[in-house]
């Protein structure tokens, strides 16, 4: 369902502009431009987490993956609620 719903999303909005923060910056004028600069590697924090957006400015609040009514995705759940403080 996910993945429906991403794809769909993509139909609806085109396409939007990778964040500057998730940008390869491989030559100088890139990096003049701030390309990867806020980029925070989740494996360097605690829990391999950290708080960033990675969607577009524009579709940053969307919520594309809605956990199941199991017993997994009920742990998924409360983990999503506890990392993102319920920001979804």
């Amino acid at each position: 369902m996910a993945i429906n719903d991403a794809l769909a999303l993509v139909k609806q909005t085109g396409n939007l502009p990778v964040p500057l923060h998730l940008r390869n910056a491989p030559t100088k004028l890139m990096k003049d431009l701030d390309y990867g600069k806020e980029y925070k590697y989740a494996h360097s924090y605690e829990g391999n987490f950290v708080e960033q957006d990675f969607l577009p400015q524009e579709i940053k609040d969307v919520k594309l993956y809605e956990p199941g009514n199991n017993s997994t995705e009920k742990k998924i759940y409360e983990e999503l609620k506890k990392k993102w403080n319920n920001k979804y």
